[in-house]
């Protein structure tokens, strides 16, 4: 395999105000293999550098100044800049709810070991690029969230009964859903109906 065939490495936004912490972060991701392309010490700046840069992924911390890692991955995520993996303090956790609310697709809590950060990112890659396909197929906001709360328990039943990972369970979806042209919320529809067990 040549260079020239080798992917390009992932683009990776790093947002949180404490400077050591910042640069163990994007010392870790350089050695992973991924390119840090900006370094943000608060929200705001983290959303001009996402709009600037066009990253893969956004790691955003969660208490900054200016603006909150909550109020910025709000306004990433609801004009689907970059999926954003959330960085929390294990004593935030009761936040990692409102994170997901705000949109992030995945979160790692602090302190972290590098074996946290890569599965973090690539499940909020996928995550984001299913969110991607989803809005493709479907225009109307309201109708968007009903599919892809559909879409989500369906992937968790397929994941259980076939024993398969998450990205795996969308590609399922996705390809029964071309290849019967069914939209996707009508394949997640029938795979709730045929797995899922009745609610008490």
């Amino acid at each position: 395999m040549t260079d020239s065939e080798s992917p390009a490495p992932m683009r990776i936004v790093v947002a949180e105000d404490e400077t050591i912490i910042r640069l163990d972060i994007v010392e870790t991701l350089t050695g992973q293999g991924y390119e840090v392309v900006g370094e943000a010490d608060n929200g705001q700046r983290a959303i001009e550098l996402v709009e600037e840069l066009s990253p893969d992924v956004v790691l955003m911390d969660i208490s900054m100044p200016i603006m909150d890692g909550l109020s910025a991955t709000r306004s990433i995520s609801e004009r689907s800049l970059a999926p954003v993996v959330i960085l929390t303090a294990f004593s935030q956790r009761d936040l990692i709810e409102q994170a997901t609310q705000a949109g992030a697709m995945s979160y790692i809590v602090k302190p972290f070991s590098e074996t946290d950060l890569v599965p973090a990112i690539e499940l909020a890659r996928a995550r984001f690029e299913q969110l991607v396909t989803l809005e493709a197929e479907v225009s109307d906001l309201e109708t968007r969230f009903e599919t892809r709360k559909l879409v989500d328990r369906a992937k968790t039943l397929l994941q259980q009964r076939l024993e398969i990972t998450e990205p795996e369970a969308f590609r399922w979806i996705q390809k029964t859903s071309m290849d019967r042209r069914l939209t996707m919320k009508e394949v997640a529809q029938t795979v709730i109906d045929q797995l899922g067990n009745p609610s008490p």
